[in-house]
């Protein structure tokens, strides 16, 4: 696979900072019939929803939060009569809640056979990680094992964020060969990467993209960013992941409005209107219509 860059006059980035939501500025009219096919219960409690700050996914300022997932909330929640309690944390401390029962919902999130096993997973989109560095003329990396064997590159990775078993894998043997800068979070790795500290990353572009266009320090670095694929981390599932500790109703209602949200269209337009052309697309791509298994029943 070859290195996919974004430079001056590149096709693949377009104009990222003021002009993407343009694209995305009204729903199609598809979208609203689809949604609106039937009105939805409400479900029997709040929905308790921590989150982190993550790309454009999901922003935080004042105690506001905002993005794509919590714009796609709301409209459910106007929608169903579900209601969502939004509270910000660290993103290393999501994972520690979801399991411990006290979030309801585990949003964005990559599906992976660990948090399968500790609940029930609803796709919202496809998406995968990819090696993300600042533009240069080293040869391109193809592969995790390559990146294992390239000693000369040091790896920057945000704690708490999982790709799967390979990228899980790698994170041992990078520590071993002290290669390893593990932040708290994207804006720190942008940090580590700006300052020399750090000459690579994995994560989605469209992360570390977000994360670029929140700042206006940073925001130059968007045309200087270098997206290489990696052979193990392929495109798989992201959404949001259900608590075995709901009952089975809410389970299931809610299974089914996200689900909606989806296959109508509504999630992609968010995704359309908060990220600019050029900035997700390498990381991030819309869900083929499919029918959705209903959530096992649990006791």
């Amino acid at each position: 696979m070859q290195a996919v860059e974004f430079g001056a006059g590149g096709r693949r980035r377009g104009n990222a900072a003021g002009v993407w939501w343009r694209s995305g500025a009204g729903l199609c009219m598809a979208a609203l019939l689809l949604w609106g096919e039937s009105a939805a219960a409400a479900c029997s409690r709040v929905m308790r929803v921590p989150v982190a700050t993550i790309g454009l996914s999901v922003t935080a300022s004042g105690g506001a939060v905002a993005g794509v997932y919590p714009d796609v909330l709301r409209r459910i929640e106007a929608d169903s009569g579900c209601r969502f309690e939004f509270s910000v944390v660290p993103r290393a401390r999501l994972e520690a809640m979801f399991i411990s029962g006290q979030a309801d919902l585990l949003l964005p999130a990559t599906r992976t056979p660990a948090r399968d096993a500790r609940g029930h997973f609803v796709p919202m989109g496809k998406a995968r990680a990819v090696m993300i560095s600042l533009a240069s003329d080293r040869p391109g990396v193809s592969s995790l094992q390559e990146l294992l064997d390239r000693r000369d590159l040091r790896v920057a990775l945000v704690r708490g964020f999982d790709y799967g078993e390979a990228y899980q894998q790698i994170i041992p043997q990078l520590k071993d060969q002290q290669r390893l800068v593990m932040e708290a979070d994207p804006v720190a790795v942008v940090r580590a990467l700006e300052r020399g500290l750090a000459d690579v990353t994995v994560m989605a572009p469209s992360i570390l993209a977000g994360t670029l266009l929140q700042d206006s320090r940073s925001r130059p670095m968007l045309d200087r960013l270098r997206y290489e694929p990696l052979a193990e981390l392929n495109w798989g599932d992201n959404g949001v992941y259900l608590s075995p500790q709901l009952s089975a109703a809410d389970r299931e209602q809610l299974t089914e409005l996200l689900d909606k949200a989806a296959r109508s269209g509504v999630f992609w337009k968010a995704v359309q209107r908060h990220y600019p052309p050029g900035s997700y697309e390498e990381g991030l791509r819309a869900l083929s219509p499919a029918p959705l298994a209903p959530p096992a029943q649990t006791k």
